[in-house]
């Protein structure tokens, strides 16, 4: 095992994979940035070294800096979290070239699964179900509407290179196709640094359903599914695990198609498979060559620390389960806690936390980074905390996380915490009638924006706010003095 690993990330997943390195002995290194100078990853670091300017593309993005401050700690492997370097496969390449250990996948598994175009091309070969559309790039707004007449409309245009919704768009007829082609390709270029698009069929009430891998160097195994329909702007809200839609017979089918996607590039460490479910079919989308931000809803119902396992394949100790280990258990539900204002079109919701109070009681599990005076940096993805709970049945999970959500007090920012309560208050959700649109579809905005007109949502009234203050201040006290505590020997 590692006697000391550096995570390249901030805020609450750097907190989590700490926790879990922690666990198995191993010390831990932080790298922060201007903006995270008093930020609760840094402190609960075993040593931090500080790498560039609040802007990711000055510090967390900046490789050369990363490997050095891993060099200088003496860590011996480096964890990216998710999301800036995590899927890099240059950054993997650069860790192995300085003699650390990269927990993660091979580059080459990065770079196969990175695009697109090739990803598809891999599964088709491998026998795994892809959404009919282009072969490869589509380099003119002529062959687009040409595919699109191939597979007949909707479609959808999407990025070769990229994810997280960003440049998608549906075109349900030619014109609207020509209209959104060269935009599309524009804002690839401009995210991704690559062009390239595809057009795939649109499928109507789509339904996010994906599959956690697990990979060592004797095979795969697989930690069922997870269901991620509730989504913004293509971007997942809510997350739970099993999926309420996949039965005994389609679970087997999805499984063994996610087995075959990861053996097909000979995947080790954590990745997903992610499907598009329609009308009793599956089709793939993506793998993610990295651990998911919605991780933890499969670790309440396996029991799996997924974290611990990735440091585990990585230092070369292998899985600690085989698959007929793994029984799901019961129910569990993530709401992604952002600091944005779903009303104000999802602007994010900057400043400082006037008061915060998490949640608990059993079967209530929450993933942060923040305390009480920390402010929210606007340099960064919105996510400021995941609030995840479990029980027997999705109908007593659903009702935990009503009750979580009620607890939640966090005050002096913007939050969707409201948003969450419109959308598991809904009687679709209840229901499991689920969707990519189901937002939209069942005017959650607007049933939110009944609750804060007439302050039904307790966290929106005025009273409960002078009572939060009341409540939280002994934890107020407890986290400035640990901060002021360990200011001074944590920092390097």
């Amino acid at each position: 095992m590692f006697k000391k690993i550096l995570v390249a990330n901030r805020g609450e997943i750097a907190v989590r994979v700490m926790r879990a390195a922690r666990e198995l002995g191993v010390k831990n290194v932080a790298v922060y940035s201007d903006a995270d100078r008093g930020a609760f990853f840094k402190l609960y670091a075993d040593e931090a070294y500080h790498i560039g300017e609040g802007p990711a593309s000055k510090s967390y993005l900046v490789i050369d800096r990363i490997i050095d401050a891993a060099l200088k700690s003496g860590a011996e492997a480096i964890h990216p979290g998710y999301g800036f370097l995590a899927e890099n496969p240059a950054f993997a390449r650069a860790c192995e070239e300085a003699g650390l250990v990269f927990i993660g996948p091979s580059p080459e598994a990065i770079e196969k699964m990175g695009d697109k175009i090739a990803a598809k091309r891999i599964m088709k070969e491998a026998g795994v179900p892809v959404v009919p559309g282009s072969d490869g790039e589509v380099r003119s707004e002529s062959e687009a509407v040409k595919v699109a007449g191939e597979i007949g409309y909707p479609v959808l245009i999407k990025a070769s290179a990229g994810g997280g919704g960003i440049g998608m768009k549906v075109a349900r007829n030619d014109e609207e196709l020509g209209d959104f082609f060269e935009s599309s390709r524009s804002i690839a270029e401009s995210a991704f640094g690559n062009p390239s698009i595809l057009i795939e069929k649109y499928l109507e009430k789509p339904r996010h359903v994906e599959v956690q891998l697990l990979g060592d160097e004797e095979g795969l195994i697989h930690l069922y599914e997870r269901e991620c329909s509730i989504q913004r702007r293509y971007q997942k809200v809510i997350e739970e695990a099993p999926s309420p839609v996949v039965t005994p017979e389609l679970r087997e089918r999805l499984t063994a198609a996610a087995l075959r996607a990861g053996e097909a590039i000979d995947y080790t460490n954590a990745g997903t498979v992610e499907f598009v479910y329609s009308l009793g079919d599956f089709y793939f989308i993506e793998m993610n060559t990295r651990l998911q931000v919605e991780h933890p809803v499969t670790e309440m119902i396996t029991g799996v620390d997924i974290v611990r396992e990735q440091i585990r394949i990585a230092a070369g100790e292998g899985l600690s389960h085989r698959q007929e280990d793994i029984v799901p258990r019961g129910w569990s539900i993530e709401c992604r806690i952002n600091a944005e204002d779903p009303l104000n079109d999802f602007r994010p919701g900057t400043g400082r936390i006037r008061n915060y109070r998490s949640p608990g009681g059993p079967g209530v599990r929450v993933d942060s980074g923040i305390h009480m005076g920390y402010t929210i940096p606007h340099f960064y993805d919105s996510l400021v905390a995941k609030l995840i709970v479990w029980d027997m049945t999705r109908e007593k999970a659903v009702e935990r996380m009503k009750r979580a959500l009620y607890d939640y007090i966090i005050t002096g920012i913007t939050t969707n915490i409201p948003l969450h309560m419109a959308v598991i208050t809904s009687e679709a959700f209840r229901k499991g009638e689920l969707s990519t649109n189901f937002i939209e579809e069942n005017n959650i905005l607007e049933e939110m924006k009944k609750m804060v007109e007439y302050e039904e949502f307790h966290l929106l009234g005025l009273s409960e706010i002078f009572r939060a203050r009341k409540k939280t201040a002994a934890i107020a006290g407890a986290v400035n003095s640990y901060i002021e505590m360990h200011k001074k020997d944590r920092e390097v």
